[in-house]
């Protein structure tokens, strides 16, 4: 077999991997568009549910998820960046190094029902924020730590050294070329963990089952402390807990969840996407 023919057949492999990947996505969202786009309305985006969740809409639902994806990710982003700074750019090669990117990569393969749990004695129980959102959105910003602590070091090495280099030569200190040098241009990078950690904090449903979400609450919250409904919970209780609940609801609310997620990553990937083009390298 020739290279050419080689090449092609390695190339049509990796197509029918990548359409192997797409499909059930597709089918997925194919399915959840035809039931569930009936009950898209104004009246089911914008109004408190009723009759024991049975009609009315989802959103205080709506509402909560928003609420707890930007406490979550303002929380752990900071924390997530100032860790990969710390490995990347101080801690050298160490035992201690080694240990702290081990306890990540467990981190990252801990369920999501454990760090629920975390939580609820945590925040809930020993600090004593009880049931809210605060407790909530802290509990969600532990579980998307470790992504954004990988994909901003990742982001963070990958900036070149002359970089660095340059700025100390010409008198910055460390500090001001990381600040002004280093961060600007890992910041697409970064962006990247941010949109990781938005997908998985807004489809969270064991995290916040212990700490901040309610059965029931046609009310908005008025702080931090107060609990608020969240759209995973919310599609959960809907499908095994209200009996003669529509079919047609429960795949809104599901249609309305996976499009709460794609338009919060679709802003920041667009974000991404400018940032990126400013950074020519």
């Amino acid at each position: 077999m020739s290279a050419k023919s080689s090449e092609r057949a390695a190339f049509l492999a990796l197509r029918i991997c990548g359409c192997a990947v797409a499909a059930p996505i597709l089918l997925i969202l194919g399915l959840l568009i035809v039931k569930g786009a009936p009950a898209l309305s104004a009246e089911f985006l914008l109004s408190a549910p009723r009759m024991g969740l049975k009609e009315g809409g989802i959103f205080p639902a709506i509402v909560g998820t928003v609420i707890l994806v930007a406490l979550a990710i303002s929380v752990a982003l900071p924390l997530g960046v100032a860790c990969a700074v710390y490995l990347n750019e101080y801690a050298g090669d160490s035992r201690l190094t080694r240990l702290i990117r081990l306890s990540i990569v467990n981190l990252a393969g801990v369920p999501s029902v454990v760090f629920g749990l975390f939580g609820l004695g945590l925040f809930v129980l020993f600090l004593k924020f009880g049931v809210s959102i605060l407790s909530g959105s802290l509990t969600l910003a532990f579980l998307i730590l470790p992504v954004v602590i990988t994909a901003s070091e990742e982001a963070l090495s990958s900036v070149p050294k002359s970089f660095s280099e340059a700025s100390l030569a010409l008198g910055a200190t460390k500090m001001q070329t990381i600040l002004r040098v280093v961060l600007p241009n890992a910041l697409p990078g970064m962006l990247t963990g941010a949109i990781l950690g938005v997908s998985r904090a807004a489809g969270e449903t064991a995290p916040i089952l212990f700490t901040v979400a309610a059965f029931y609450l046609p009310r908005l919250p008025s702080s931090i402390f107060d609990q608020a409904m969240a759209l995973p919970y919310h599609l959960y209780i809907v499908s095994t807990q209200v009996p003669g609940a529509s079919e047609t609801v429960k795949y809104g609310t599901a249609l309305v969840l996976v499009s709460l997620a794609f338009g919060l990553n679709l802003v920041a990937i667009i974000a991404r996407n400018r940032i990126r083009k400013q950074r020519k390298w």
